[in-house]
């Protein structure tokens, strides 16, 4: 499979591809090209409709990936390879999860300037979205500061962009030199999201998730929850206010 379609263009809603591989009871099915995203980094999988070129039509219940191919779950059996398709995304849906992970990597690049601290986890909803990080100490009075904070983010209007760089390449970023350790010596490939214009360079991450294109798409976010879920363990939940 060539690279998933997702990775350089977010807002593809359609797109055509031909089936490569059905499960043995024909409710799994793989593709040559996808905009579909599975289920990873914190991020629920897409959910879609597939239409054949004589018109029956499969809903796309579950998206993940098995061993580095991504496996569309579909309603009921009847696809075969060589399918020509036809993918439609739900477009509201996952336009929600984009807004929802763009103010993430904000919010997470701001706890970790601000204290330091390492984030640990991160998961969407279509709702709200959370934060983990490492922290011993956390006063419940920062909360409203990396809230203001993340809406100053937001205002200045970033455009968020996509690199695809070799792991050395991706290495010499100083912000993701401490995923050296964590990431596989089989990757060698590292998407970088980067929310940054020239007058203001603000975030770099590996991440193989969905985005807006600009900062200002999110709209406002507020800080509603925080957790201590035990030492050195904290988790901030926040919503887009609609």
């Amino acid at each position: 499979m060539k690279n998933p379609l997702y990775l350089l263009n977010c807002y593809l809603k359609e797109f055509d591809s031909t089936v490569t591989h059905v499960s043995d009871d024909g409710s799994e099915i793989t593709l040559e090209d996808t905009a579909f995203y599975p289920t990873s980094g914190g991020q629920p999988h897409d959910n879609g409709i597939i239409t054949t070129t004589d018109g029956r039509l499969f809903n796309v219940i579950d998206i993940i990936k098995k061993d580095g191919v991504i496996v569309h779950k579909v309603d009921k059996i009847g696809l075969q390879v060589g399918n020509i398709i036809h993918g439609v995304i739900d477009w509201e849906y996952r336009y929600k999860l984009m807004r929802y992970h763009t103010a993430s990597h904000i919010l997470s690049t701001l706890i970790n300037q601000e204290t330091g601290a390492e984030i640990t986890g991160n998961q969407l909803y279509h709702d709200k979205a959370r934060v983990d990080f490492s922290l011993e100490n956390f006063d419940r009075s920062l909360m409203q500061g990396f809230q203001n904070k993340t809406n100053d983010i937001i205002r200045k209007g970033l455009p968020v962009n996509f690199r695809i760089l070799e792991r050395e390449e991706a290495f010499k970023i100083p912000s993701l030199v401490k995923l050296r350790k964590q990431l596989s010596e089989t990757i060698k490939e590292i998407r970088i999201v980067d929310i940054a214009d020239n007058n203001f360079d603000f975030d770099h991450q590996a991440c193989g998730g969905t985005h807006l294109k600009n900062t200002t798409e999110i709209g406002e976010i507020e800080i509603y929850e925080l957790e201590n879920k035990g030492k050195e363990r904290r988790r901030i939940y926040f919503r887009i206010k609609e």
